[in-house]
């Protein structure tokens, strides 16, 4: 029950980033119109039509020197689907469809980045290991290999808190498993097992993105066969993508890994170390290993990153103006908060959304048990003499260095108190619309037990930049959006 609690939640908070849905969507499309008896392919081939790059993919692999046999010069997704088949042309989509959400939902981080082409660099091993056998096969095999890595995705892509939380702990050693697990009370695995059946996979490719076992009896072949590509594949993409690894360590990992793996893939552990090490070299796979080159060499500004709080809020307001000023309210939203939570390291963050009657509402927060806190979390626009008052009156964000002190215990509201007794500091930062009124207050803390922090002048510059411009949404958001929030 927790943990389907937890992942209840975590789907939550991936769907109001507004282009969740539209994969979750697009991926049961897909697998229902390959489950489908109907010859004349409609549904698969309304999938395929319906993207313009995935449409001139799925010809130019019917019309390659494999199948040439068939006549070549296939000008249709109907034809190429009755040269391919379904089931390849649908495992192919549904992979291309999850490299695409991905590619086209990047943060500016670079280690989401680096988590991304690491994946595509085990998508690449899987293809070049099946490229010579059944294509059915390989597409699905290259699929169990990108779900295999879709959890640690989702939770890198979508939430941002918990995975510097986790990767604080992996860079002390501990397994990155018992970290997620440690974070968020369930493995990246079970992430993505969830994300397969919720997206409708077929038992294959869910059975095929487990551990590989080589004493295993139990399992099909098959399955066996699937493991075994889709574990070698992530290891090998993690062994060419560990930074400052020298070249004859990194081959001798590799060799290892041949080894285990060669039975269970029939294939010669020479030539396993052989292909695998030539990826590292080559320019394709759509410069997958070049970039990961490129953003390994500059490896160093991930830590920046990481410490310099000013300069991931200023990111966060990039990624603000890259969105539409239609875009859902509750995406920009979520990304303001995060930014702000992940940014200057907080306890709690509570976004308040003002609503027509004339109250400021909790719309979501971050932090230890904050769900269960939002719904006592509201006031009144009516004035009162207390510092949320004062902050909504404000054009600028408000920090509160000692909460404690009893001149400012006086300035807190007694529901304030009631929930957050704990707060050492805080910052109110307000929101204003276009008519230059307080639309949302964003409240972020650090608590007792907290590490003292001050806010510098430049962090608060770059906190009332990421309020101006997340104002811009609502000017655009439908009235009963705004009063759903």
């Amino acid at each position: 029950m927790v943990k389907a609690a937890v992942l209840d939640r975590l789907w939550s908070r991936m769907s109001e980033r507004g282009d969740f849905p539209m994969l979750s969507q697009s991926l049961r499309t897909t697998m229902a119109a390959m489950n489908n008896d109907d010859l004349d392919f409609s549904g698969l081939v309304q999938v395929v039509l319906s993207d313009f790059a995935l449409t001139q993919k799925v010809l130019r692999l019917a019309n390659s020197a494999m199948y040439m046999a068939f006549g070549g010069n296939i000008t249709t997704v109907s034809r190429a689907l009755m040269v391919l088949g379904m089931d390849a042309v649908g495992h192919l989509v549904v992979g291309l469809k999850i490299v695409d959400h991905f590619h086209h939902s990047v943060p500016r981080r670079i280690d989401a980045k680096l988590e991304l082409n690491r994946t595509l660099l085990s998508g690449c091993v899987a293809r070049k290991l099946t490229e010579r056998g059944d294509l059915r096969a390989g597409e699905e095999a290259v699929v169990c290999t990108l779900m295999r890595q879709i959890g640690k995705l989702l939770v890198v892509f979508y939430l941002d808190t918990e995975w510097d939380q986790i990767r604080r702990q992996i860079e002390t050693n501990v397994d990155e498993a018992e970290a997620c697990a440690a974070v968020l009370g369930v493995t990246f695995d079970e992430i993505g097992a969830e994300a397969a059946v919720r997206w409708r996979l077929p038992e294959m490719i869910r059975a095929g993105m487990g551990e590989f076992d080589p004493h295993d009896t139990d399992e099909p072949k098959q399955v066996l066969w699937l493991r075994a590509i889709t574990n070698y594949s992530t290891d090998v993409a993690s062994v060419l993508t560990t930074p400052n690894m020298p070249d004859w360590q990194r081959e001798a990992r590799i060799a290892e890994l041949a080894l285990r793996y060669g039975r269970a893939l029939n294939t010669d552990p020479d030539v396993l170390v052989e292909m695998s090490v030539a990826l590292a070299r080559e320019e394709d796979g759509e410069g997958v290993m070049r970039e990961i080159v490129e953003l390994r060499a500059n490896a160093d500004a991930i830590a920046r990153e990481a410490l310099d709080p000013e300069a991931r809020i200023s990111a966060g307001v990039e990624d603000l103006r890259a969105l539409k000023s239609d875009s859902a309210l509750s995406a920009a939203l979520a990304l303001a908060s995060e930014t702000v939570h992940a940014g200057l390291g907080f306890a709690r963050t509570v976004m308040f959304v003002r609503h027509s009657s004339g109250m400021f509402k909790a719309r979501m927060g971050f932090g230890p048990k904050i769900e269960a806190a939002l719904p006592g979390l509201s006031f009144n626009t009516a004035f009162e003499p207390d510092v949320f008052h004062l902050a909504i009156a404000n054009s600028v964000g408000i920090f509160i260095e000692n909460a404690r002190d009893p001149k400012m215990v006086a300035r807190l509201p007694e529901w304030f108190r009631r929930s957050f007794a704990d707060t050492r500091s805080f910052v109110l930062l307000p929101v204003m619309g276009e008519n230059q009124s307080t639309v949302a207050l964003l409240y972020g803390d650090w608590c007792q037990a907290d590490e003292a922090r001050r806010i510098s002048q430049g962090e608060m510059a770059a906190l009332n930049e990421l309020a101006r411009e997340l104002g811009r949404f609502f000017s655009h958001a439908p009235m009963q959006e705004m009063e759903m929030l």
